[in-house]
């Protein structure tokens, strides 16, 4: 975890902070639409994130193909089946603050991301069951 001032691009750590939710990406072919009352985006095989600083587009989600640098998000393994983006370093997005800070699905480890939070699917449905637009996310 690193102070949000110092967040840096492809530093690995988490801001620590009060994020607002923004919506929530899921996977239509994995799982069902979550039940919850904040905006549910179903993602598709074009979906990504820019992580560029360079590009226009940084910090924010894309449709591929996509020349600067990007994150997919539909993935092989089953970390972004649901993805609760959050408003890091979105409004506007500073260019090298960070980017794709989300609150998705760990993997079966539970080993590290690079800087989002990751839970187990069954206690991020139950964060969705209870959360409501205008709610954060706090990270310390």
């Amino acid at each position: 975890m690193i102070a949000a001032t110092d967040k840096r691009e492809g530093d690995g750590r988490s801001p620590a902070g009060r994020w607002p939710i923004r919506y929530v990406f899921y996977r239509p072919d994995r799982v069902a639409p979550p039940q919850t009352a904040l905006k549910l985006v179903p993602l598709s095989p074009d979906d990504g994130w820019s992580d560029d600083p360079a590009a226009p587009d940084y910090n924010t989600h894309v449709k591929l193909p996509y020349v600067p640098s990007h994150e997919k998000l539909w993935r092989d393994d089953h970390v972004y089946d649901v993805i609760v983006v959050l408003g890091h370093n979105d409004d506007p997005p500073v260019p090298g603050m960070g980017s794709a800070i989300f609150f998705h699905l760990a993997r079966p480890d539970y080993s590290g991301t690079e800087g989002c939070v990751a839970v187990a699917i069954s206690d991020m449905l139950e964060f969705l069951r209870e959360a409501q637009p205008g709610d954060e996310v706090e990270i310390r």
